[in-house]
């Protein structure tokens, strides 16, 4: 089930918080990443945060989280974070599709770090397109994918 959070609420927001370090956690060592920004964003971040939090639940218990940062023109996916355990069960794939049916926008667009093939082929499945790649200050190459 996918609903949304309310991230201006302190125990959500640590929920919230809780689902991204872990998962960022593994993102970073695939990245071979040192030093890995996601992981420093701090408590108060989430709860000032314009952007929508939607959680996907599984038997009530927050296993992934998918943040869309939305203008007039744009649906920006700002994160998409599983838990570990749940790896490889079509979560991800499940809070994209919900993303791309729940948002009315001609353009979609999300970045990630080049070497996280996982969520590049998933955003490709979606006929996401890369447009560019950069090196990130902290030693990290992006990729930047829209459709």
């Amino acid at each position: 089930m996918i609903e949304r959070l309310d991230n201006k609420d302190d125990k959500v927001a640590n929920n919230i918080l809780s689902v991204f370090r872990e998962s960022y956690a593994i993102e970073a060592k695939l990245l071979n990443a040192t030093d890995f920004p996601p992981l420093k964003r701090p408590l108060e971040k989430y709860i000032h945060c314009n952007n929508q939090f939607w959680g996907f639940l599984k038997a009530n218990e927050l296993v992934a989280i998918i943040e869309i940062d939305h203008s007039p023109t744009t649906i920006h996916i700002q994160s998409l974070v599983v838990l570990p355990t749940s790896f490889r069960q079509g979560i991800a794939g499940k809070l994209v599709e919900f993303a791309l049916n729940k948002f009315d926008s001609k353009l979609f667009t999300v970045e990630t770090g080049v070497k996280n093939i996982p969520a590049t082929d998933l955003y490709k499945k979606y006929n996401f397109k890369e447009v560019k790649q950069w090196d990130t200050d902290h030693g990290v190459r992006k990729v930047r994918l829209e459709r």
